[in-house]
């Protein structure tokens, strides 16, 4: 660990950030900064119908401005701007794109919709695009590190607006190339604009939020570039970001060498359509019913262990809306148990809030919150109407290490959530085109074929 003065965190971050090159990436690394990309297309693909997105594209169209950037499978351009926003609430509407637990919340859904339409429009290559979404992806996760686990988990600020804005203006001020001290203004011209609450989640605002922290990120790195000041040290200053926002302040924690060398390598990609903290009771759920042949006129009562923040995140009781029940650890256990697949969108949905087989085994649940437990950990104990209790546990806070593994499940995903917006000949091009990114002179290619 390096230490670094308080005085000192901004700039310290914005020059890390702003001198990484494609040269000193690890192959690894890349290949997971290119899943990143894929996984966030198959998202905002999925999303782009949604009508949160159709909401926010009729307002961005009547708004008007120069049509540069592709708006993602609704075969429309849009300002720069404009775009990054509809990109990223689309991405996010159904709350099935990756997680950093060191943020915490979700990198590439705040990056790359601003980051790329900004490729797009310069005309910047695929390889320069990748740098620059690892360097903001870094980034991003040293400032949660920074400010944990208070700005999250106390104040109810919601990461992936707030230090996903940051981590979007670095990523769009590294590609524009800009000097140390615009960069560290670019910080500030986030900071500033930084903001979204747990308390939208289940509403439409929780998916805007991600676009929010792209259109920030990409306005504060223009504005920097146009000489817009700001302060250089909006991290650490007096009434700055960490003091406001957060009642932990922690450089020293920014500058640590994550585990695996890499935040990247730390990124978790989701296999269920629903906020991540649902998710490893919804793989015990599903070992139960794998491994015991659980039916659900088997259940006499349900028993969750898990830690007790998932109480503030994602524990609508009685869910009525297929978003709802995105935030519902009681239905979404229920449905692993019945064999509901979690990953399909439109098992998301009021037909499966009111389900009576559904209803039935979400009231079963009964909640041991412990605060001794890892937020990814969770224990799940199903008494059988035959007397027998039967156990399952799964922590969802590990990634994979089979970098080609994790990439061909997630070109599954991707097929599954694409094919049927696009049509499998544009889809498989277009994964194509990803595995090839590297190499391409421009990311216009890629956006072309994801554009609809």
């Amino acid at each position: 660990m390096t230490y670094i003065a308080p005085s000192a965190l901004t700039r310290t971050l914005a020059e890390q950030a702003r001198t990484l090159t494609y040269a000193s990436l690890p192959e690894d690394v890349r290949a997971w900064a290119r899943q990143c990309v894929l996984d966030y297309l198959a998202c905002a693909v999925a999303g782009a119908h949604d009508d949160l997105t159709t909401i926010l594209l009729d307002e961005m169209r009547e708004q008007g401005g120069i049509a540069a950037a592709t708006v993602v499978a609704r075969g429309a351009k849009l300002p720069a701007l404009s775009a990054a926003l509809v990109n990223g609430a689309a991405s996010h509407a159904l709350d099935f794109d990756d997680v950093n637990l060191a943020m915490p919340g979700h990198p590439s859904v705040a990056i790359l919709p601003g980051l790329l339409a900004l490729a797009e429009t310069r005309g910047a290559s695929g390889a320069d695009a990748l740098t620059a979404f690892v360097a903001g992806y870094e980034l991003q996760c040293r400032i949660g590190r920074v400010i944990a686990p208070g700005h999250y988990d106390m104040l109810g600020f919601h990461a992936t607006a707030t230090v996903g804005s940051f981590g979007a203006a670095a990523a769009c001020a590294h590609l524009l190339g800009l000097d140390g001290d615009k960069f560290a203004l670019a910080l500030g011209i986030a900071g500033t604009q930084a903001t979204g609450l747990k308390s939208m989640f289940g509403t439409m605002c929780k998916p805007l939020h991600a676009g929010k922290a792209s259109y920030h990120g990409l306005l504060a790195a223009r504005l920097a570039a146009r000489g817009f000041t700001s302060r250089a040290d909006v991290l650490e200053c007096a009434q700055g970001f960490a003091r406001t926002h957060s009642p932990d302040f922690h450089p020293e924690r920014g500058m640590e060498t994550p585990p695996n060398g890499w935040h990247i390598r730390n990124n978790l990609f989701k296999y269920h359509a629903a906020c991540y903290m649902t998710h490893a009771p919804i793989e015990a759920a599903r070992k139960l019913r794998e491994q015991y042949s659980v039916t659900p006129a088997q259940v006499e009562r349900i028993r969750l262990r898990i830690d007790e923040a998932s109480d503030r995140i994602c524990n609508i009781p009685a869910p009525r809306t297929g978003l709802e029940a995105k935030f519902s650890l009681r239905l979404t256990t229920a449905m692993g148990l019945a064999g509901v697949d979690t990953g399909r969108m439109s098992s998301y949905s009021e037909t499966t809030t009111a389900d009576p087989t559904l209803v039935t085994l979400r009231d079963k649940l009964e909640f041991e919150f412990r605060r001794d437990m890892p937020n990814t950990l969770a224990e799940l104990e199903v008494l059988l109407t035959d007397g027998r209790r039967v156990t399952a546990r799964h922590d969802s806070g590990v990634p994979m290490t089979d970098v080609a593994a994790q990439g061909a499940r997630l070109e599954a995903k991707f097929a599954a959530l694409v094919e049927q917006i696009l049509g499998a000949t544009r889809t498989q091009a277009l994964i194509a085109a990803i595995r090839g990114m590297d190499a391409q002179p421009t990311v216009r290619e890629v956006l072309g074929l994801a554009a609809g």
